[in-house]
Order: structure tokens, then sequence, then C-alpha cells
């Protein structure tokens, strides 16, 4: 059973459809890649999915479980966000936010979780540190670890590699491979084809309408598949 399904689904501002009639899916375990030009309606999707903005036609449905205190979202980092003076143990632990219900303090189970996130991704020792401090790496693993304490069962990640160097950018993919491995749904914007074509299960290219959705080796097998991707950088890993 989907863990998230859309029907017919239109995504856009006020009465602008941006993208329309979207019909996708996202099982648990799969890795998902939205691709397409600039300005092709990938981050207001994933805004609709996270119903931080309304539809403007078709259906959005979770299944097999999934509630919303489970969906880990990492946005794009705006320049406020870079510089958002609070520790890194703060960053994770607003993460729980969401599950703590009509309390108004965080209690041990939160606390745990943060700690648990914080091992895994290996950033223990920079739980006291200001988040404005490091580096774009550093900071994409804590916001990463805060998206984590939703529960984690999908993730929806905005471009999250944008203005990473190599060797961070690598880090990053290594750790949500192994999340996916876990069993994690991931939703990831990319403008990185090699990554794409790489990791991803599937691939969802959008362009004003649903250009195509399904695995990755049969997208492959397009000619729009081949032409976009040797395009964009990945023409080595088809």
């Amino acid at each position: 059973m989907p863990l998230l399904q859309c029907k017919n689904l239109t995504v856009g501002y006020d009465t602008h459809a941006v993208v329309s009639d979207l019909n996708f899916e996202v099982c648990r375990g799969d890795y998902l890649c939205i691709i397409g030009e600039n300005g092709a309606g990938k981050s207001t999707l994933l805004r609709t999915l996270l119903h931080l903005q309304p539809p403007l036609g078709g259906q959005i449905q979770y299944g097999d479980g999934l509630r919303a205190r489970q969906i880990g979202y990492l946005p794009q980092q705006t320049a406020a966000q870079k510089d958002f003076p609070a520790t890194v143990y703060e960053v994770v632990l607003s993460g729980c936010l969401g599950g703590i219900g009509h309390r108004f303090f965080f209690g041990k189970a939160e606390r745990r979780r943060v700690e648990d996130m914080l091992a895994r991704l290996d950033i223990t020792h920079l739980c006291d540190r200001c988040f404005r401090e490091l580096s774009g790496g550093q900071q994409q693993r804590v916001l990463l670890a805060r998206a984590l304490c939703t529960e984690g069962k999908l993730l929806l990640l905005d471009e999250p590699t944008a203005g990473l160097d190599p060797m961070a950018t690598q880090n990053f993919y290594d750790i949500i491979e192994k999340l996916n491995a876990d069993g994690r749904a991931v939703i990831m914007i990319t403008h990185d084809m090699k990554a794409a074509v790489r990791y991803a299960s599937h691939i969802l290219h959008i362009g004003g309408k649903q250009l195509f959705f399904g695995r990755t080796a049969d997208y492959l097998n397009t000619a729009r598949g081949r032409a976009f991707t040797a395009a964009n950088g990945g023409q080595d890993d088809v």
C-alpha cells in the first residue's frame, strides 16, 4: 500500500496552475527523485505534498499508516536559516515539536530521540555549537537530524546538496542511501542527474505537466530520459 498517492493533482499559486494532472505514488523503501527545468514547479509540488499550501485540484492521499508527524522535511536553506542563532541541540530538538501534542515541554523520549539522531549522523560533538558557525555540510547534517526527529517514515528533501562541496555532497548522499536502505521512503528534488541515476529507484519528471513517472531504468530507456540526463550531466551513468 502506498505511503503517498497523488491522483490528478494540480499545484500552483492562487488560481495559477504550475503543474497539472500529476499521478504518482511512493511506497515504503522507494527513492523518488523529482526532476525538471528551473521553474517547473518542483518545490511547489513538495510544499503541496506537505500541506503547506493547498492543491488547486486532484487528491493527495496518505496510506500504510503514515501520519503527518512521520514526514521529515529538509527545505532549501535560506540565508536567514544559515544564520540561525541556536545551538545544534536546539535545532535538532525543534524537530520533535509535532510529536509533543498539547504538552508545553519536551520529555525524555524526545531528548533520547535527539541524542540518537545526533549519534547516527555523527554530530554529537557539535551539539553545543552555534548552528550559524558550522560549515555547509555540517548544517545539512543537523537539518537532516531535525527532519528525522519527526520519526522519518518519509523524507522530503528539496535540493539538499545545493552549495555543498563535493566531499560534503557525497557524505550526504551516503547518509540518505543508508536511511533509504533501512526502509525510509525518500522524495528528493534534485538537479544532480548523476545522483538521480545512481540512487533513485523512481523518477518523476515534470514540466507544466507530468512528463514521466516510473522506474529509473525505464526512464533511461526513453528518448526524453536519455536527452535530459545527457544535457544535465548524468550521461556517464547511463
